[in-house]
Parts: C-alpha cells; sequence; structure tokens
C-alpha cells in the first residue's frame, strides 16, 4: 500500500487524546450534520467516488489519457463544488477528496522516468505535504484534530506493529520486485526512511487524518467506509481484486484505530512497515 516533509516528531506530544463522544453523541452529529444540508448533497459523495472509480479504470486499464482529463475534471469539480457549499458540512470533504485526482495527477504527469522507483514516492510526496499544509490551514485543522499526540504508546506500539502482518499478506498476494538491490542494513535504511515518511505517514495524514475527519462531519460514522473505499479504489492499479479487498479491511481497520485512538501514530507505523515489507524484505524471504 502505497502512494516527506520537515520536523514531524516535534509536533508530536505525550498527551492523551481527547476524550471520545459516546456512539449517541457521534449518531446525534452525523444527524444534525445531514439535517443542516440538502439530502442530495450527502449521496453527492457517492457520484464522485463513482467518477473517480471510472478515472482510476480509465487510467490503468483503458487510456491513461483519458483517465487524466477525467482525473482534471474531477479535481475541478471538487474545488468549485466545495467552494459553492461552503455553508454546508460536505464542503470540507469535497474540499479533501480533491487529494485523489491530485495524487493520481502528480503520479502520472511528472517527469519521474529519470529517478529510480523508489524516488518517484518522495518527489510525489512533496506537493502533497504542501496542498495538506494548505487544506489543513483552510479547515482550521490543528495537531490534535489531525493525530499528531501520542495517546497510549503501548496501544500505537500494538498497532503499529499490525504491518509486519498485513506487509506479508500484501506481498504473497501481488509478489512485487525489490525496490533494492539487496537485503542489508546499508542497502535497506534509506529507502525504508523514505517509504514511511513518503507513503506510511503521507497517506494517512491524507486519507485518515484529513479526509475522514471530514468525511464523519458530513456522512457519520459511514465516511469510515467511504473513504476506505476510496482508498482501496486508488489502489487498482495493481489490477488484483484480491489486494482491493484487501486494502479496502486494512483500510478500514486503520480508520477505526484512528477514531479510536484519535492517534495517526500507530497506523502511520503500520502502514509503513506494510510497504518496508511488501517493497524491501519479503521479496528476498520468500
Amino acid at each position: 500500500m502505497e502512494l516527506t516533509g520537515h520536523n514531524i516528531q516535534s509536533r508530536l506530544t505525550t498527551d492523551e487524546p481527547d476524550p471520545q463522544p459516546d456512539d449517541a453523541e457521534q449518531n446525534a452529529g452525523a444527524r444534525d450534520a445531514q439535517t443542516a444540508m440538502p439530502v442530495w448533497m450527502s449521496y453527492l459523495a457517492l457520484v464522485y467516488l463513482v467518477m473517480i472509480s471510472a478515472a482510476e479504470v480509465l487510467a490503468n486499464l483503458v487510456n491513461p489519457h483519458a483517465g487524466i482529463v477525467l482525473y482534471g475534471f474531477v479535481l475541478v469539480a471538487f474545488l468549485v463544488h466545495s467552494a459553492a457549499s461552503w455553508r454546508y458540512p460536505i464542503h470540507r470533504l469535497l474540499l479533501t477528496l480533491a487529494f485523489a485526482p491530485l495524487i493520481r495527477l502528480l503520479s502520472m504527469s511528472l517527469p519521474l522516468a529519470r529517478f529510480p522507483l523508489l524516488y518517484w514516492y518522495l518527489i510525489t510526496s512533496v506537493p502533497l505535504y504542501a496542498a495538506a499544509v494548505v487544506i489543513t490551514r483552510v479547515l482550521k485543522m490543528d495537531r490534535r484534530e489531525l493525530g499528531f499526540v501520542w495517546g497510549k504508546p503501548l496501544t500505537q506500539l500494538g498497532i503499529g506493529l499490525t504491518g509486519l502482518a498485513f506487509g506479508v499478506i500484501e506481498y504473497l498476494i501481488l509478489r512485487p520486485e525489490p525496490l533494492v538491490e539487496s537485503l542489508s542494513l546499508g542497502s535497506v535504511w534509506l529507502p525504508a526512511l523514505i517509504l514511511v515518511v513518503s507513503t506510511g505517514l503521507a497517506e494517512e495524514l491524507i486519507f485518515r487524518a484529513i479526509m475522514q475527519r471530514a468525511a464523519i462531519g458530513a456522512l457519520g460514522a459511514s465516511g469510515i467506509v467511504y473513504v476506505a473505499g476510496l482508498f482501496a479504489v486508488l489502489h487498482l492499479g495493481y489490477k488484483s481484486l484480491a489486494d482491493f479487498v484487501f486494502v479496502f479491511i486494512v483500510a478500514l481497520f486503520f480508520g477505526w484505530a484512528m477514531q479510536r485512538t484519535r492517534s495517526i501514530v500507530g497506523i502511520t507505523i503500520a502502514h509503513g512497515l506494510t510497504n518496508v515489507l511488501l517493497f524491501l524484505v519479503m521479496p528476498f524471504l520468500v
């Protein structure tokens, strides 16, 4: 699973996560959000998900140029529609959904062919981090809302270690070629750092910290499922139904963990470990 920045470590604190509202409060908040806007706006999120799915299929399976055009249209639609619906909770979701076409447009349009594949992740993550900074400022999201708190260390460690199992399972599904020439500390440490920062942290910041929070505000608890589905759709390029299902399940787990702990630490570690095993370790062991 993969799709970075300055000193994120300094932004982490030892604060406990905010007290979580009970189910009744969450459901009430979801109802309030939905009654504050026309009902059809909630269904519009599904329409956009279908459009992103169509663009991803076009880009990876049919005609890359057509996929780019559709992604460009969807990106503009998100930005315009978000501005037009600024009074309603869904405007936050529409703005954050712009990450999806942006990710694909960057990966398909930047001149990356001259660079090793590993560095593609690093290069594309830079504008994504920049976009994340802009969007979080527009939406006035602070570090606690984004999950930059340690929470309970043992809980975060336990969540993080699930990445070991996820990496093994996904390798058995995809069996990609290694991104390094040998399995040695000297060969692996820098690529591992790049994967953790450019995929683990970047993608969890975008999908779970920013997008999922906006989705829950607009769609209620189903926002977790919505973002997990979108995350899985963006993995259609692997052309594997098994991987699509696997990524969807893992994304649901990450979404649940983020909502439960209010911390991005554990899921970032898990996501990073998944990709380290997938691309750097398992190809030499199996």
